[in-house]
């Protein structure tokens, strides 16, 4: 990885599984810094993982589209550098890093089945995650949860911060669950 990589730490949770649920998103590149996180009221702990990573992406995705359309709109332009830069995905979740990295391959040759001939769960999900994966191929990392790793650690209080948010937004009846 160089400077001139995208960083990005992921994470998703619930207070029970299902129930109220976050994700949270950091995004480095060079000296830029973004946070990001949100919550839904009733979801799993994996639909807020996969959450993270395709909110994280689909940001990417409009920014580097914007740019290079503005680039090509003045012709002579090139799109600037950054809009080429490797995306390296960090997850402390073995079902998005095994999913994305060993399973998905397989569930769209059987179908969006897994091995045992059963609908993938969070199927929408997946496929949007795959899409997003096919446009702008980013790099998958497993990180240890809750092992130091401050960025991972950042994004799981951006978690517990959402979740916070859903429950408040809950008890007053407002339906905003998203920060950026």
């Amino acid at each position: 990885m160089s400077q001139e990589d995208f960083i990005v730490y992921t994470d998703g949770g619930c207070k029970g599984n299902p129930g109220p649920g976050g994700w949270a998103y950091i995004m480095r590149y060079g000296d830029r810094y973004r946070e990001a996180w949100g919550g839904e009221p009733y979801t799993t702990n994996n639909r807020m993982e996969l959450t993270a990573v395709i909110m994280a992406l689909s940001f990417l995705k409009s920014r580097i589209e914007e740019a290079s359309s503005s680039a090509s709109s003045r012709s002579l332009e090139s799109p600037p550098s950054w809009t080429r830069a490797q995306i390296n995905i960090f997850t402390d979740s073995m079902y998005v890093k095994n999913g994305i990295t060993r399973w998905l391959a397989e569930w769209k040759k059987r179908g969006w089945k897994t091995s045992a001939k059963k609908p993938v769960m969070n199927l929408e999900l997946w496929q949007e995650l795959d899409s997003l994966c096919c446009k702008l191929e980013p790099n998958f990392e497993w990180v240890e949860g809750h092992a130091g790793n401050i960025d991972n650690e950042r994004c799981d209080r951006l978690v517990h911060l959402a979740i916070e948010d859903v429950l408040r937004q809950k008890e007053s009846g407002t339906s905003i669950v998203l920060s950026l």
